[in-house]
């Protein structure tokens, strides 16, 4: 990585800390830039302005998101060819990822920027909806591949249900960091887990 690169990545690190300790309008560029020990003109020779970083964060953050989970998939598919004891792996490997993380995870970058979308560009504002869109086609996929297999016992909406997991980790990382407790989102993660052997009885 070049040090261009290497400073790059330094100012979208420096960023989403503090967005989402924050919130964007809380973030400011002069902030920013001093963290990073950089000039304003260093600043701006990698982003046009504060929703140019805006969206090269949520990229970077979206990316990074669906590599954790092609390895987390990939390590179940590893494991097990049937499709509900993979998506089961899947979600239990899940769990484990996320009780590692020392003091709990540091929050949804996605689920800052909907909070405040007013802040934003119609293109990030698309990202963002894409970005949920993306994770109900995926984990939809992996589910329509378990009902053929396994009906389930009762009557689901499987969009619904893969959006499902999307809103318990969502609303774990806020119940974990309300109460206190980092082992919620882990243990959020696990009932839903617990949610699918029931819907599909394998």
């Amino acid at each position: 990585m070049s040090k261009g690169e290497q400073t790059r990545e330094r100012l979208l690190d420096i960023a989403q800390d503090a967005v989402l300790h924050k919130g964007f309008a809380g973030t400011s560029l002069d902030e920013i830039i001093c963290e990073a020990g950089i000039t304003k003109s260093g600043f701006f020779y990698h982003f046009r302005d504060k929703n140019d970083l805006a969206k090269a964060l949520l990229q970077r953050y979206l990316d990074n998101e669906w590599r954790v989970f092609d390895d987390l998939f990939r390590q179940a598919e590893e494991l097990s060819d049937d499709p509900l004891h993979s998506f089961l792996i899947f979600l239990k490997l899940f769990a484990d990822l996320m009780s590692d993380i020392p003091n709990g995870h540091p929050g949804c970058l996605v689920a800052s920027y909907v909070y405040q979308d007013y802040l934003f560009s119609q293109e990030v504002r698309r990202m963002t909806t894409e970005g949920h869109r993306i994770w109900r086609t995926r984990f939809r996929e992996r589910l329509d591949r378990i009902a053929a297999r396994y009906p389930p016992k009762i009557e689901v909406d499987l969009n619904d249900m893969a959006d499902m997991l999307s809103a318990v980790a969502d609303g774990g990382i806020i119940l974990g960091k309300s109460l206190a407790e980092p082992a919620v989102l882990s243990r959020q993660i696990m009932q839903y887990r617990a949610y699918v052997k029931l819907v599909f009885g394998g």
